[in-house]
């Protein structure tokens, strides 16, 4: 058999070592070929035991999913040339049973009955590393999966591995969490396998087990295999689009037509957006369930398709004859899918979308999900680690989208821009240049765009900050040498985390019935932090129950994580007040936009010196403008003045905390 490239997740990848040689006795599972993109690296497993029969590819080759990698004699290959060709049923099944009970990973044997079930162990296989962590599950229990389905989500400090299924079944339990370190042979998760006419379909007893992609490329002496086979009827639901309901808008399909795998069957629309329903096998339309104007949500049965195999050789036909009509059928697929009235959703890119798409950091579950769903993935927000697409967050996309002010599904620009017109044309005023904003800038456009519906106003206010500044450059030197950065901000933070226990609307949320208030049990402070690729808000935790000391380390060390871009997706969730700094930069005052869900941020400007009158004369004073802006929906002008001025009383003396 053929082991071929998987779904890597991006178009194509170097090999760039090659882990096996000829005649090497492997196990399942083992990793045989390391293939890497700009991206990461990805070991290749072997889905069954057995020799290494040759190489197909070189070290440095250039590769896409479905190219053959290594071509593999099974060992139940093995077993049948030694033993004789003609076995009672009963000696057939004595050592296909006491191998599946040798292995814990092992292709379905023949002998199993068509009620008959198994657990499969799948544990870790050879990643590269001595050990990796945990990084995503996947899978839960209950869950239904194919034979290289994603399962579980490895990563190390140099990459990231998704370790795949080796059967198709059902998760029977998962015994390993995130954040869990493992390493090879540790076990991950159980799946039960049902027994039936997919893992016992044999034509003859001395005709080795091999999957229906293996059986396309071998040579068989006696087979009287159809032209095409039929894998059965299978009903298509709708997905999870995020909203509780939608309306079909469309069939795109007809009774009796046949569709490509990812051909897109209807259109259904929220009052906001549209999303085009995809077919996830190919096969023949039997039955449509829905007509338009029905109202629909997730789970309901969209269409019924009876779903075909790929085509499968005649009686007798030589390897290279097969490789000639496989080439052949490929090559036809274009022009089929081109003459189809719906396209599949990943032609219907561009090909710089594409080009967007593969530098997308994105593991192949996330990518299947996301081509399920018809999501162009260079639009989506990341949430994982280093910039890592989750499942999550394609799920939170759509949501977006299904929800979005500005009523267009084909342009996500266009939604956040909210109605605003397209650009002019420049060419006759010397025209311009378009530059690419950095990703951190693209995908705070949409957050920032929600400001467009909060009603805002900004409160100023001046702090007299003289004797806490004496006090911080009287303690900045014996900081320094514990290696902690004493700025004004840790002071700052301190207070208003102290304030907004006695003022808790300021740190509460509207909530979505828009006549009641969240009101939040801690306070989580965001503070906002300028790197190169712009402005990024780290969240300080429960800052009111920890000194300044504590505050100041935390400060610096969300800083420092912020700029080196290691922050971690829960590093920037949960606020629920922010402070922004302009530092020393410059101004006199601003107006910070309020972060959507809070309902408020202050603004600190540089402090300078002032005159300011005591009763007799002037004095020189150090004065820090502050700047609050509100969600008045839920703060009246009256609190935010009142806030903001206790707050400058305990700026002038900090010992009034300890009161």
């Amino acid at each position: 058999m053929q082991v071929k490239t998987p779904d890597i997740g991006v178009d194509k990848a170097t090999v760039a070592e090659i882990l096996v040689k000829v005649g090497d006795q492997i196990s399942e599972n083992d990793s045989l070929i390391l293939l890497e993109s700009d991206k990461a690296s990805v070991e290749v497993p072997s889905t069954v035991s057995g020799v290494v029969k040759s190489i197909l590819v070189h070290q440095g080759d250039e590769v896409t999913e479905g190219t053959a990698l290594i071509e593999l004699e099974s060992g139940s290959d093995a077993q049948t040339e030694d033993k004789a060709p003609v076995k009672s049923e009963e000696e057939a099944a004595k050592p296909a049973s006491s191998e599946t009970e040798a292995k814990p990973v092992t292709q379905p044997s023949t002998s199993v009955s068509s009620g008959a079930t198994s657990v499969i162990e799948v544990q870790v296989p050879d990643i590269g590393v001595e050990k990796a962590t945990v990084a995503e599950l996947l899978v839960k229990v209950g869950d239904e999966i194919s034979e290289n389905d994603s399962l579980i989500l490895l990563e190390s400090d140099k990459a990231s591995v998704e370790v795949p299924s080796p059967v198709s079944g059902i998760i029977e339990s998962v015994v390993v969490k995130e954040g869990d370190i493992v390493k090879e042979g540790v076990l991950l998760l159980k799946v039960k396998t049902q027994g039936g006419s997919e893992q016992a379909t044999p034509a003859n007893e001395n005709t080795a087990v091999q999957p229906v992609e293996t059986a396309t490329t071998a040579v068989e002496d006696e087979t009287d295999t159809q032209e095409t086979v039929s894998s059965g009827e299978q009903e298509i639901s709708v997905p999870d689009l995020g909203v509780d309901k939608a309306t079909v808008s469309e069939i795109l399909v007809q009774v009796g037509d046949r569709v490509e795998a990812q051909q897109s069957l209807c259109v259904v629309e929220s009052d906001k957006a549209s999303v085009e329903v995809p077919s996830n096998i190919a096969g023949v339309v039997k039955a449509i369930h829905v007509s338009v104007g029905q109202e629909v949500k997730q789970g309901i049965a969209l269409a019924t398709i009876e779903g075909e195999a790929k085509a499968a050789p005649k009686a007798k036909s030589q390897p290279a004859a097969q490789t000639a009509s496989v080439k052949t059928q490929s090559a036809a697929k274009p022009a089929e899918q081109a003459k189809a009235p719906v396209a599949d959703s990943v032609n219907k890119l561009s090909q710089e979308q594409e080009a967007d798409n593969a530098k997308v950091y994105a593991g192949p579950a996330v990518r299947k999900l996301a081509r399920e769903l018809g999501v162009i993935l260079a639009q989506v927000k990341a949430s994982g680690e280093h910039g890592r697409l989750m499942k999550e967050d394609i799920y939170a996309h759509v949501k977006q989208r299904m929800t979005a002010p500005a009523p267009t599904a084909s342009a996500t620009v266009a939604a956040v821009a909210s109605g605003l017109p397209a650009l002019p044309d420049f060419s006759a005023f010397g025209g311009g240049e378009v530059k690419t904003m950095t990703r951190l800038q693209q995908v705070s456009v949409p957050q920032l765009s929600l400001n467009n519906f909060i009603p805002q106003v900004t409160q100023f206010d001046l702090a007299d900050i003289t004797e806490l500044e004496a006090w911080r450059g009287e303690l900045k030197d014996g900081f320094k040498k514990q290696g902690v950065s004493l700025t004004i901000l840790a002071f700052i933070a301190k207070a208003v985390a102290h304030l907004l226990k006695e003022e808790p609307y300021f740190a509460g949320h509207l909530a979505d019935d828009q006549k009641s208030v969240l009101l939040r049990n801690e306070i989580h402070m965001g503070i906002a932090v300028a790197t190169p690729d712009g402005l990024t808000v780290p969240v300080l935790r429960n800052p009111d129950q920890k000194s300044i000391k504590q505050i100041a380390i935390e400060l610096g060390e969300l800083s420092q994580k912020a700029r080196d871009k290691k922050l971690s997706p829960k590093d920037l969730q949960g606020a629920n007040f922010t402070i922004t700094s302009l530092g020393s930069i410059g101004g006199t005052a601003f107006t910070p936009l309020v972060n959507w869900p809070q309902v408020a941020i202050l603004g600190i400007s540089p402090a300078t010196m002032q005159p300011v009158w005591n009763g007799k004369d002037f004095d020189p004073r150090l004065m820090l403008p502050l700047s609050l802006s509100y969600d008045h929906r839920v703060i009246n002008g009256a609190d935010a003045a009142r806030f903001t001025n206790k707050l400058t009383k305990l700026l002038k003396d900090i010992r009034t905390l300890l009161i």
